[in-house]
């Protein structure tokens, strides 16, 4: 599977969301509203979700195993590290 970074943003204040970023996936599927959390133990990546009746939020994308995960965290987040240390 290739997974390619269409689109980054970076946030530039002092809010635990860092940035947003949106990808392809084999040249044929594109997610978007992939955000970049700064959390307790680094940062991480928070797939688009729907908040529910009940408050409560629902990832409606996301990575079925850890090997997928691990990709999508490698495309956006070298990115972003490389953008920030500019």
């Amino acid at each position: 599977m290739k997974v390619t970074l269409d689109k980054l943003f970076i946030i530039d204040d002092d809010s635990k969301m860092k940035g947003s970023a949106s990808v392809i996936i084999d040249d044929c599927f594109k997610i978007t509203g992939i955000k970049i959390i700064d959390g307790t133990n680094g940062l991480f990546l928070s797939m688009p979700s729907r908040k529910l009746h009940d408050g409560t939020n629902r990832d409606i994308v996301y990575p079925i195993n850890t090997e997928t995960r691990e990709l999508f965290n490698d495309v956006i987040l070298t990115e972003y590290e490389k953008q920030t240390s500019k």
